[in-house]
């Protein structure tokens, strides 16, 4: 039994699965293994495979390129199945030369930096005027928009954000202990208009712990249960199309709100800490940075040299 037919079956599968899962720590990276997990196996299923080896994995990769997925989403995927390579070997599941084959198979060459999308102040105005207000799902989803484009948030922290990262601090609202990539963990300052929009929603309901936001039904009724990742997409896509910006995902509003930040005069230094990036490179790819030789910052050094007389 040295391919992946072993674990087809339910039970063998979900253990292995979750061997790989627990051998990641940052809450983030699970949830795209888990995804990438899923979707392989689905894929495996479709029709009958050889088994687990280099050349299953490869033809994987292929047909994730035929549907048009990025390289940075091939990556991870193809991280995850060596992973699962790895703790399969380590479970006499395959033998230990044909997991190194598939650790093996190489992932897609990426060409260029993926830029994404911003909004102006008046496309990101106009998306948080969007929802109607007048109802539970549009006090949501008004509330919703103004933590992604206040505070940066990624989509899953949204979906996960609890009333106890709502706290005071030095004076003013904070989103704090959030953790993100890696486990790292940072604290985003509320502004005001985002909390306004926050209360606007809780207080209609009467919420004050659990979950921040929750899923609201047709017929306008609030569960208690957390909101899916799914429904924050789904939220955001509806709306940008309504003021005229479809294909905005969630994280192009993190981007924004690093430019907005920045257009304001923020420290770089302080946009870094705000997202929770590990390197102030990766905060200046979101905010699509380029050196500007017109207007040089060092133009502004109020030095001077005295003229050679020898040139006068």
């Amino acid at each position: 039994m040295k391919d992946l037919k072993v674990v087809e079956k339910l039970e063998e599968w979900q253990r292995l699965k979750a061997l790989v899962l627990d051998s990641v720590s940052s809450p983030i990276t699970r949830r795209v293994y888990n995804m990438a997990l899923e979707d392989f196996m689905a894929w495996f299923r479709q029709e009958p495979r050889p088994g687990f080896s280099k050349a299953t994995v490869s033809a994987w990769r292929v047909s994730l390129e035929a549907r048009g997925l990025g390289s940075s989403s091939i990556s991870i995927r193809l991280s995850a199945i060596r992973k699962l390579a790895v703790e399969a070997a380590d479970n006499g599941l395959i033998s230990p030369e044909l997991a190194a084959g598939i650790i093996r198979v190489k992932g897609v060459k990426s060409t260029g930096v993926r830029m994404g999308n911003w909004l102006s102040l008046r496309q990101a105005q106009d998306l948080l005027g969007a929802p109607d207000i007048t109802t539970m799902k549009g006090l949501r989803d008004r509330a919703m928009l103004a933590v992604l484009l206040g505070c940066g948030l990624r989509r899953s922290e949204v979906a996960a954000l609890t009333f106890a990262h709502i706290q005071l601090r030095d004076g003013r609202w904070c989103v704090v202990d959030l953790v993100g990539k890696h486990g790292r963990i940072r604290t985003a300052p509320l502004p005001a208009w985002a909390k306004v929009a926050i209360d606007a929603w809780t207080s209609a309901l009467g919420l004050t712990d659990g979950y921040v936001f929750r899923r609201v039904n047709r017929g306008g009724r609030v569960a208690r249960e957390r909101l899916g990742e799914k429904v924050v997409w789904q939220m955001l896509q509806q709306y940008a199309k309504a003021v005229g910006v479809p294909g905005i995902a969630p994280y192009d509003l993190r981007r924004t709100c690093a430019k907005l930040c920045r257009a304001e005069g923020a420290e770089l230094e302080q946009i870094q800490l705000l997202l929770g990036h590990a390197s102030v490179q990766t905060t200046e790819r979101h905010l699509g940075t380029k050196q500007n030789l017109v207007h040089a910052p060092n133009d502004a050094i109020k030095l001077s040299i005295a003229a050679d007389p020898e040139f006068q």
